[in-house]
């Protein structure tokens, strides 16, 4: 099969995230169907998958992995709606999260057969695009040893995180993706212990920075480096 390294971006602004989960699992599912097709009718040219990029933000919402400890949310249900967040347990792995207003999310739905057939390889390329736009505002960040996402001083004590990732691979495709604190407020953060970390913090291009950082111009950024990091062209 000819390899696709065509990216369908689709910026969704604001939307629920029940919304945004239901849109990744039907375009997951077209295109785990698409490659099942594929490898059950061989004698037929093999139809392409498609690749996805969708980009968004939420309204206030914590998210919980297959892997996560539901004790590490720290409010109850009166106390989420007093708050105005709700409440998933999900399929990605990983532990407790955040999304909320100002909060860029991304989900990438790709078939890596396309690309390459490597999930710490694509974890750590999508760590790579958001590196590269905190260093385009001045910030140095980058990876701390033995967890996923991307990191500030990740070597001192006042090491924290500014993107939390948790994905799902199946037959090589992705969904879920990571949240890159742009604006975020990060009081949010105090209601939950962050990816199951309890002694780290969280920050944002926001706090780093002392301003609000357009969002627009972030998406671009961002857009620009996984295309450069994953040699793809976005449509």
């Amino acid at each position: 099969m000819q390899k696709n390294k065509k990216v369908i971006y689709q910026d969704l602004g604001l939307i629920d995230y029940a919304d945004a989960w239901k849109l990744q699992e039907e375009i997951f599912a077209n295109t785990v169907n698409i490659k099942v097709l594929n490898r059950s009718n061989l004698d037929a040219a093999p139809t392409e998958t498609p690749n996805y990029l969708l980009l968004c933000e939420h309204p206030h919402v914590y998210t919980l992995g297959k892997s996560g400890k539901p004790e590490n949310l720290l409010v109850n249900q009166q106390q989420l709606a007093a708050i105005h967040a709700v409440y998933y347990k999900i399929n990605r792995g990983g532990d407790i999260t955040y999304h909320g207003p100002g909060q860029l999310v991304g989900y990438p739905i790709i078939d890596l057969d396309n690309f390459f057939t490597d999930i710490h390889k694509y974890l750590r390329f999508l760590e790579e695009a958001i590196i590269n736009v905190c260093a385009h505002y001045g910030i140095k960040a980058g990876r701390y040893d033995g967890y996923t996402g991307v990191w500030l001083d990740a070597d001192k004590a006042n090491a924290r995180k500014i993107c939390a990732m948790g994905v799902r691979c199946s037959r090589w495709v992705t969904m879920h993706g990571f949240a890159f604190n742009v604006n975020t407020n990060l009081d949010y953060f105090q209601h939950i212990v962050p990816c199951g970390i309890d002694d780290k913090a969280v920050t944002s291009l926001k706090q780093e920075l002392g301003h609000e950082v357009e969002m627009a111009e972030v998406k671009l950024l961002f857009n620009n480096y996984f295309c450069e990091q994953f040699e793809a062209s976005m449509n």
